[in-house]
């Protein structure tokens, strides 16, 4: 089975996908580390690829933008509904 690089077209999607949610709950990056309780630098090195995005961190950020989990994977719809 091949592993997922975050170079991987999906996961850079998946990067993209979190930032626009976090933009369009109109937050900055410290705040959501502050909210998850996580370092300073947290979400920009999630979002920057720097960091692998953990599932379990990866719900807490998707109750946190209000938006479903399927929202941040691959090959689903980009709106938050349904």
């Amino acid at each position: 089975m091949p592993r997922l690089s975050i170079h991987d077209a999906k996961y850079r999607r998946l990067l993209a996908r979190l930032r626009e949610a976090r933009e369009a709950a109109g937050l900055d990056q410290i705040e959501v580390s502050r909210r998850l309780r996580k370092p300073p630098n947290y979400c920009n090195r999630v979002e920057s690829g720097e960091r692998r995005l953990q599932v379990l961190d990866l719900g807490d950020l998707a109750r946190l933008y209000n938006r479903p989990l399927r929202f941040f994977l691959p090959d689903t719809p980009s709106e938050s509904g349904s």
